[in-house]
């Protein structure tokens, strides 16, 4: 990521923190608009495709605008590292309201659930997609993508590091955003648990899986990327990707029934 030049910047910040000149505030928005184009871009390639991308920049832009306001320099933090957890956790936080996955979507995911469960007493072990094809009539592509999406909208809450009271506590976006609602104690214990049964699920994987899950959701790389870090083949990720995903099914079972 590199920032456009703009000219007089202290200026601009003198402006805007002493003066809270808008101007100013518009000027260093633009500068700093690279923060929200990258940070949609690398949440963008893990969604579905309905998810719009002009609401993720909007989601963004709110973000670095939170971010110019509440910039405290005496704290001796980059602005772009301050505003870039902001913007991230913007469009995270959006998201999470905005329940981004299709109703159809989930509906197609229960009717997979249901069949993997019938499938799994007669085998006897985990059915392939091409199995669960024949009892839903979704074809076994589409059935891979509908579970990766389930998951993923249930995996957001591992982006924020436990709240331990300690340094290393602070630095998630759980941290970095300010709650605007208040959050009743047994919902807590709820996202604690969720939390808690999605991690089980990952420490199961195989080391390889483990690797995957964590560069392509936490991390936010691409299945290229990721194959690069693991010397393995793109094709050879995305295999990999979606036995791990078979394999966390029982975790998102439990998620989708507390939930």
């Amino acid at each position: 990521m590199a920032a456009n030049k703009t000219p007089h910047e202290p200026k601009l910040w003198q402006d805007w923190l002493e003066y809270r000149d808008r101007e100013a505030a518009n000027q260093l928005i633009e500068k700093y608009m690279y923060l929200v184009n990258y940070q949609v871009e690398r949440i963008r390639s893990t969604l579905p495709s309905s998810v719009s991308k002009d609401d993720l920049k909007s989601f963004g832009l709110l973000g670095l605008f939170d971010a110019l306001k509440k910039f405290e320099p005496k704290r001796n933090l980059k602005f772009d590292t301050y505003a870039s957890f902001r913007v991230r956790g913007a469009i995270i936080d959006g998201l999470r309201k905005e329940d981004w996955l299709p109703r159809s979507i989930r509906d197609k995911s229960k009717r997979i659930e249901l069949a993997i469960q019938q499938l799994e007493q007669k085998l006897q072990r985990t059915p392939s997609a091409e199995e669960i094809a024949t009892i839903t009539g979704i074809n076994a592509e589409e059935i891979e993508t509908i579970m990766k999406d389930a998951l993923f909208s249930n995996v957001w809450s591992l982006e924020e590091k436990p709240n331990d009271g300690t340094e290393s506590s602070k630095e998630g976006v759980g941290y970095l955003l300010e709650d605007e609602t208040a959050i009743a104690p047994d919902d807590n214990l709820l996202q604690a648990e969720l939390q808690d049964e999605l991690v089980e699920g990952i420490k199961n994987l195989n080391e390889n899986e483990q690797l995957v899950i964590s560069l392509f959701y936490q991390e936010e790389l691409t299945f290229t990327e990721v194959g690069h870090i693991l010397g393995l083949t793109t094709s050879r990720i995305s295999q990999i990707h979606k036995k791990a995903i078979f394999k966390l099914r029982a975790s998102l079972e439990k998620i989708q029934t507390m939930a």
